[in-house]
Order: structure tokens, then C-alpha cells, then sequence
């Protein structure tokens, strides 16, 4: 069973219909125990980062989150969900993220021709081998809607980038903890095997 965090960001419907496009049993729910109990975790999400962080700490799910890091369950953070894994962001100075990853949350820069918020599919590059990009080729094209981007501090834990404006880490894997920047669940046949990937972790 497969447990999706709902701290009223939105987004959670997309992510429970393409789980279960996949056959996939999964929750939507901030019950801790149920969190705890399942096989996989997900935090999606869209909107700001002190918002969230603050539904977050109002719903008691920050260390709830965390203890799912620390036991070990496989943990997958899309868009505002990868955000809050890193420390800080530019968005909500002075708001600590969730700290389970080392870098932090920088404004996508204005360039002439390019809009801000970043949305669409953009390809992506692979840093290094990802076990979320498992039989799926690079320069594959995934879905975009952000107005920031992660800036990682450890370049290993970097598994997929993309370029808009400036350099982007698109995806990221640091032992049982995945996140993407992009949604799987809106990124057509290759998302549904991110996810499929991440299923089978």
C-alpha cells in the first residue's frame, strides 16, 4: 500500500489515479500510523514552500516524514514535495525545510523569451544512474510547473538535470529517499514508468 500525504497542496488526485492506472493500492491521508504502515510513501505538491512547510508542522506530518526517511521506506517528494526535502528556499526566507537532503531552494533567474513559471516538458540529462530512470532513455521528456529550482549541495545525490534558464536539478535519489522536480503523473507514458520504477524499488 502506498501512502500519499495530503497537507492540503493540492495535486493528490493526479497522483492517486495514475497509481492506480498502475494497479496500485494507495491512500490519501495524514494519519500517522497509516503513513507508517505503508510500503511506500509519497509526498506531492504545488504551492508555496513556508505554506506548506507550516501545513506540514500544523498536521504534526514534518516528523512523521522524517521518521519515514529514517526507517527506511521508500520516499518519492514531486515538485513542491522535493522542494521541502532540501534545507531552505528562496521563496520563504527564514522557513527551515524538512532537511532530509543538503541544498536549497533558488528563484528560476528572468532570461529574455522564457517564462516564469517554467511550465511544459522539458528532456532531461542523466548526472548519474537513477534507479527512478531505470529502461528509460535519456533526453526523455517529463512535465514541468515551477518557479524554483534545487540547488543540491551533494552533486552524487543529482540523478537527472534539466536546463531553463539556468541549470536544474530535475531529480534526485539519496538512499531510500527519491524526488522529482517535474510530475511523473503528468508526464504521459514515461512518468508512469518513473513511478512504475519507483513501485518495484
Amino acid at each position: 500500500m502506498i501512502a500519499i500525504i495530503d497537507y492540503d497542496a493540492g495535486n493528490l488526485k493526479s497522483v492517486e489515479k495514475a497509481l492506480d492506472y498502475l494497479g496500485e493500492t494507495s491512500v490519501v491521508t495524514r494519519d500517522r500510523e497509516q503513513i507508517l504502515a505503508a510500503d511506500k510513501v509519497i509526498l506531492p505538491g504545488v504551492g508555496a514552500f513556508g505554506d506548506a512547510m507550516g501545513k506540514l508542522h500544523q498536521y504534526g506530518l514534518a516528523e512523521v516524514i522524517r521518521e519515514v526517511a529514517d526507517r527506511g521506506t521508500p520516499l518519492l517528494g514531486i515538485c513542491l514535495g522535493l522542494q521541502l526535502f532540501f534545507e531552505s528556499s528562496e521563496e520563504s526566507p527564514g522557513v527551515e525545510g524538512l532537511g532530509l537532503c543538503k541544498g536549497r531552494i533558488l528563484r528560476i533567474p528572468p532570461q529574455e523569451g522564457l517564462k516564469i513559471p517554467h511550465m511544459g516538458w522539458n528532456s532531461l540529462k542523466y548526472d548519474h544512474p537513477g534507479r527512478l530512470f531505470r529502461g528509460i532513455p535519456e533526453g526523455s521528456y517529463v512535465y514541468f510547473v515551477h518557479s524554483y529550482y534545487l540547488q543540491a549541495e551533494e552533486p552524487e545525490i543529482v540523478k537527472a538535470s534539466t536546463e531553463y534558464a539556468t541549470h536544474i536539478h530535475a531529480s534526485v535519489e539519496q538512499g531510500n529517499v527519491f524526488a522529482c522536480q517535474f510530475h511523473p503523473e503528468k508526464s504521459s507514458e514515461v512518468g508512469l514508468e518513473i513511478l512504475k520504477n519507483f513501485i518495484q524499488i
